[in-house]
């Protein structure tokens, strides 16, 4: 059984042994009904999945998925579809999950048509939209994070492609005469095997809307799959490349103004007088009004809302963080790490076993806060109007949108519809309303739609940041060279109390995830975390937590195993039980990276392994450091076990996305603090991997009948260990501190 790799177009039905098939009760669906004009439409309830709630509790409540929100439940995905075959063949999948980039309006699709039997020539994707009360009904939780789009989406949307088929097949039968065993679906259309008639979804529509929904459906065998596994081109790209595809930058409507707005620069500032007579004589300008979030500048053009916002006079109450800098938050974090932390994993006694160890390991890692920046920053067009709101937006949070903006205006819910738009990248900075609410408040105090449109300085300067965090790691080795300790006291700011407002102090913070997982057998384990808020805006960025923790612990093991004289790769490997999907997944990395093989002169490998969101990532980095500190990346093999692949090409591009987003963050990320103002503004001064930066990245794909995991984040906790520990081969020096600084 051979690998799936981006170099060769070998099957996927490799990488899926067969599953036990699956039934789904008549209680799953809440519809059946037939539509205007002829059709069958499928009105899919998929109800909360136990085992995807269990497995997402630790991490999907900090990764953003909900979080805050105060309810259990929203800490999973409970995914819905309308699945439409219309009377001319077409089938239409609704799309319940937004599309930043990563695939979902292809990967949702293709687990339904695969169960379907569906042409995919036949096949359309359109996006949700959140109107009334009743979306939550229809689609469950629309919010996009956590990875868990696809695996939560998985094993229901499988069934309810089944049932579509089932119904369908036994409208062929209806219509012939026969009996149903004697058909089969196939392609897009039901055939009569012993007469060699065929009917096609399309004119079967119609009289399988009448037919009873099956008790129990059997799902297919995996070998079977000829939709799911395949590297079928994605179904938004065409509207891409003609310029079709709608943005939240692209939508207009009837009479649109635009907006800008000035924001306080100071982090908690808030407003205090303006003068808004330069910008009342601005060509264009049609408005100026205050706003919870500053002061609005709305005009006929983006041009005139910007030049009309240059012209404001503004004072500010800068409040009481003025004079908050970076360096007083760092010796924040020191001091705080000198306190006991909530343990939040306790194995055997570590201090004890501390003690008694023949060689004692320890080191202070530290990350900074960092930024979304997706490509697209932030805007939204609002239309508050008597009768109701509409919204269009790049949000990753649909119904969260609509419940801000209800209670902001101080509405009902049912009267706000919210239109989901692509996202130019989201990273997690669109798991917030803010910039929803700011527009529809804008809208009602001009009395029009708006468009209320952010500058890069805007996005960059009002983000929710990934938190900073500090590290205090040790290690026990005993005489044979065994680890027989760990200790890992994470200190940071807590995302989900800052954005619930409160949290069991008794209970282990969400700063610790990624660090309580630890998966290597080590026989004493202690984890603690100690939370040390600051009033820097904190937001749920890609991998969240692990991101730090994964870093940490990966960089900390390459000391341990340099300090027993072990090979790195060896050492995870001892530490990892066999039947480990992150050994199977280290294991794959390293035998085709080559490692132990030699380098060209002047360059280092280093390995990094971590498992979140369900999926288990390895990589292996080649670099190289010149004479003046600057740090090449050439070469990155990377190796995921994240069970059922629906389609490698997106596996591959997420892992290689994740790569260059991780390398951007360990090479040259850093949002710091002066005066109490964000200083990084634009890409000047938060720089991102330029094109003759990236290094070639290798995919390989572990061949995985386990449960399927998430891909969009797990890909990037490994990437700054792999690359310290690389600079490490290379130079002999230690990182312990992000972004990386040789010079």
């Amino acid at each position: 059984m051979s690998e799936i790799t981006s170099r060769t177009d070998d099957s996927a039905n490799d990488a899926r042994a067969a599953q036990s098939a699956h039934t789904l009760s008549r209680r799953d669906f809440i519809k059946v009904a037939s539509v205007a004009g002829g059709g069958l439409v499928l009105a899919l309830h998929l109800p909360l999945r136990d085992e995807l709630l269990a497995a997402t509790a630790g991490t999907t409540a900090a990764n953003g998925t909900e979080a805050g929100a105060g309810a259990a439940a929203d800490a999973a995905f409970v995914p819905n579809a309308w699945l439409r075959i219309a009377t001319d063949g077409t089938v239409t999948v609704t799309v319940a999950k937004s599309e930043m980039g990563q695939g979902v309006r292809t990967a949702l699709p293709m687990i339904v048509a695969e169960e379907l039997e569906a042409d995919w020539s036949q096949l359309r994707a359109e996006p949700a939209t959140v109107a009334g009360t009743g979306s939550g009904e229809t689609y469950g939780n629309m919010t996009t994070g956590g990875s868990s789009s696809v695996r939560g989406s998985w094993e229901r949307l499988r069934q309810a492609g089944a049932v579509a088929r089932e119904m369908l097949v036994s409208a062929a039968a209806q219509t012939w005469g026969v009996d149903r065993r004697a058909c089969r679906a196939e392609n897009g259309t039901v055939v009569h095997a012993a007469s060699g008639r065929r009917l096609t979804y399309g004119q079967l529509a119609e009289t399988a809307a009448k037919q009873a929904v099956p008790e129990h459906v059997p799902l297919k065998d995996p070998k079977q799959f000829r939709i799911v596994g395949q590297r079928l081109p994605r179904l938004d790209t065409p509207s891409k490349v003609n310029g079709s595809a709608q943005y939240g930058f692209d939508v207009k409507v009837p009479g649109m103004l635009i907006a800008m707005v000035e924001r306080c620069p100071v982090i908690g500032g808030k407003l205090k007088s303006f003068d808004a007579s330069l910008a009342q004589k601005v060509a264009g300008v049609s408005a100026v009004v205050e706003v919870e979030s500053g002061v609005a500048v709305v005009a006929d053009s983006t041009w005139a809302a910007m030049k009309g916002r240059d012209a404001l006079s503004v004072v500010w109450d800068e409040g009481p963080n003025a004079a908050l800098d970076s360096a007083a938050i760092s010796r924040l974090l020191q001091e705080k790490s000198r306190e006991t932390g909530v343990v939040a994993r306790h194995e055997g006694d570590a201090a004890a076993a501390l003690a008694r160890a023949a060689k004692r390991v320890e080191a202070v890692y530290e990350v900074p806060f960092l930024a979304h920046a997706p490509m697209e920053p932030q805007n939204c067009l609002a239309y508050v109007r008597d009768d109701g709101v509409e919204i269009w937006a790049p949000t990753q949070v649909p119904q969260r949108v609509q419940g801000a903006v209800a209670q902001a205006l101080g509405i009902a819910l049912e009267k706000v519809t919210v239109h989901i738009t692509l996202l130019g990248g989201g990273f997690g900075r669109r798991l917030m309303a803010d910039y929803a609410v700011e527009a529809a408040r804008v809208s009602k105090a001009a009395g029009a739609p708006v468009k209320v449109v952010w500058t890069r300085e805007d996005d960059m300067r009002h983000d929710f940041y990934r938190p900073t965090s500090l590290h205090k790691l040790a290690a026990g080795i005993d005489g044979g060279g065994k680890v027989i300790a760990w200790t890992h006291r994470v200190v940071g700011p807590s995302i989900e109390r800052q954005v619930s407002g409160g949290g069991d102090p008794q209970s282990p913070p969400d700063l610790v995830d990624g660090a309580v997982e630890l998966a290597y057998d080590i026989p004493n384990v202690l984890v603690e975390g100690v939370v040390a808020q600051t009033p820097v805006p904190l937001g749920w960025w890609r991998s969240v937590y692990n991101s730090q923790n994964g870093f940490a612990n990966e960089a900390f093991l390459d000391e341990v195993a340099a300090a027993t004289g072990a090979d790195p790769c060896e050492l995870r490997r001892k530490l990892l039980p066999k039947d480990s999907r992150l050994r199977r997944a280290l294991e794959l990395a390293a035998q085709k990276a080559g490692w132990g093989s030699p380098l060209p002169k002047g360059r280092g490998r280093g390995i990094a392994s971590h498992g979140s969101f369900g999926s288990f990532v390895a990589h292996v980095i080649e670099a190289s450091v010149d004479d003046r500190g600057r740090v090449r990346v050439h070469k990155v093999v990377c190796a995921v076990d994240c069970g059922p692949v629906v389609n490698p090409d997106i596996v591959e591009a997420q892992l290689q996305g994740a790569v260059a987003f991780g390398l951007s963050a360990a090479l040259k990320g850093e949002i710091t603090v002066q005066k109490g103002r964000v200083e990084q503004g634009s890409f000047d001064g938060y720089e991102l991997l330029t094109f003759d930066e990236m290094p070639q990245v290798e995919v390989h794909i572990v061949p995985s009948n386990d449960a399927i995991g998430g891909i969009g984040e797990p890909g990037v906790p490994p990437v700054a260990p792999a690359l310290c520990s690389a600079i490490f081969a290379a130079t002999g020096k230690r990182v312990r501190r992000l972004p990386v600084r040789l010079a």
